[in-house]
């Protein structure tokens, strides 16, 4: 059970806990409860090598296979102590390829007192897919999740996942094989690669997720290289071209000296280039547009193929912006008539929105109250600081950095400063002009609601009759009392910024 005290958790649910035990690591996390966009309350990993030479003897080193037994005592201690009221475990390539596989397993389901799933390479291709389709909104694209011993290729279209394919070209693997050759690499993974060129063909064109430690790390390192100013890996894109570039000086380590490799940790460097000679053959067989790399994967797949239909259908990154106001917004109904409001007055400063722009003012709105415990003079970067590095799914980039700079705004008016400009270079100019939109609009209706509910529902802009006039904000008569001089100022404001001549109207 949930500490009573614990007020910054959400009610009614309980952590679940993942053992996940790879080729390469094996890992806990805790989740705070089986939700649509679940959060870790803890996570660890252990890089125990299971798969270190099961290519060469067809068995899982001895002494990696003791590092993971007693890793397992450790994460079912952490389990316990998190109060997780279920505890799910996964095996993949090492347990299931490994001769002396079933009696690890049989030691591994004695410590944590629980049955292991072994996931054949079809099970693990499934998962991987279901944790890109949990963590990405309408996902189109080819799947790939690099292990420590294999690579799992799938296809997804929104919800549809295809037959997925399993490759030996996991990290540790393939480092083995080639003896430290790259070129020997390179060969092995091209004749593999080529048995799976009728579905990488149909991915010509559109996107690669990319899943798995090794990759992300690849990322990482992008991301160091390139001074990219969000460190956020899940959801960041990198172009084919680009990444084609990349990956030529990864496969060497060209810059291997350079501080930016510090980013990734001594244990994954030496397999970087192996993962970049995988990467780099499946890109060119497959030819996709653009490189997304997910923070999740099997394990959030997995999660998320034991939730409800109805919970499987919402939308993760509403669900987790409406979970993140009932934990820190004075009142989250407020919020959700913030959202609603918005939505029924873009037309009027002819806002067209598509579905996704929707999505992220919806979530704008939801989150725009969330720093409010903070001092007023630092709301707004505490509200763009959280919302730039919170760990929501369902969201690119782009739209991450408009949703923290639309409450950036809404507090510190619709200005840039060196608070908004690292975002400013994500965000597209449309995007941060919809946020100083939305900002402005915000900033007018929070005056009329002391942020709590009622009244914002009641507010509307209509086209006015007056020949000075473009827009007439109307209040009704019972509302008159809000009036006043820092109301006016925030519609002029608002003036300024749409081009629109505005005025209130009390009646």
């Amino acid at each position: 059970m949930v500490e009573s005290e614990a007020q910054g958790r959400l009610p009614g649910i309980a952590p679940v806990s993942v053992v996940d035990i790879g080729s390469n690591s094996i890992r806990v996390v805790i989740y705070e409860g089986m939700s649509r966009s679940p959060t870790i309350l803890f996570n660890e990993k252990v890089l125990c090598g299971l798969g270190r030479g099961i290519a060469l003897t067809g068995k899982m080193d001895e002494a990696s296979v003791g590092r993971a037994l007693a890793a397992l005592h450790r994460f079912k201690a952490l389990s316990d102590q998190a109060r997780a009221a279920t505890m799910f475990v996964l095996a993949t390539a090492a347990a299931r390829e490994a001769s002396n596989g079933p009696d690890f397993i049989h030691k591994a389901e004695t410590i944590l007192q629980r049955k292991v799933r072994v996931l054949s390479g079809e099970e693990e291709a499934k998962f991987s897919a279901l944790g890109i389709v949990s963590g990405f909104y309408e996902p189109d694209g080819i799947a790939g999740d690099l292990g420590g011993g294999s690579l799992e290729l799938i296809d997804i279209k929104g919800k549809e996942i295809g037959k997925g394919v399993t490759l030996p070209l996991g990290g540790l693997r393939l480092s083995e094989y080639a003896g430290g050759s790259l070129e020997k690499a390179r060969t092995f993974a091209r004749k593999h690669v080529r048995t799976s060129s009728k579905l990488l063909a149909k991915g010509n064109g559109r996107t690669f997720y990319a899943v798995g430690g090794t990759w992300r790390n690849i990322a990482k390192l992008h991301m160091e290289m390139t001074q990219y100013p969000l460190h956020m890996m899940q959801g960041y894109e990198v172009s084919l071209e680009a990444m084609i570039q990349f990956l030529d000086q990864v496969e060497i380590a060209k810059d291997s000296k350079d501080p930016a490799w510090m980013a990734v940790s001594k244990h994954r460097r030496a397999l970087l280039p192996f993962g970049a000679v995988a990467m780099k053959e499946v890109l060119s067989a497959m030819k996709p547009s653009v490189i997304s790399f997910s923070g999740q994967g099997v394990r959030e797949g997995y999660l998320y193929s034991l939730l409800s239909e109805s919970e499987r259908r919402s939308d993760p990154l509403l669900a987790a912006a409406g979970e993140l106001a009932i934990l820190r917004a004075r009142s989250p109904e407020h919020a959700r008539e913030l959202a609603d409001w918005t939505g029924r007055m873009m037309p009027y400063f002819g806002i067209a929105e598509t579905e996704e722009e929707a999505r992220y003012r919806q979530a704008a709105c939801l989150l725009a109250d969330i720093s409010w415990r903070a001092h007023p003079d630092y709301r707004g970067l505490q509200a763009l600081n959280i919302i730039a590095h919170s760990s929501f799914v369902g969201i690119s980039h782009p739209g991450r950095a408009f949703i923290a700079l639309t409450n950036y705004y809404r507090f510190e008016g619709p200005y840039d400063d060196g608070a908004t400009g690292p975002l400013a270079t994500i965000a597209t100019p449309r995007f941060i002009e919809r946020a100083k939109l939305l900002g402005g609009m915000l900033r007018v209706v929070y005056l009329f609601s002391a942020s709590m509910p009622g009244v914002v529902r009641n507010l509307t802009f209509q086209k006015s009759s007056k020949p000075d006039l473009d827009l007439e904000f109307v209040v009704p008569a019972e509302y008159h009392d809000f009036a006043g001089e820092r109301l006016e100022g925030r519609l002029q404001q608002l003036s300024k910024l749409t081009n629109k001549r505005l005025a209130f109207r009390f009646e």
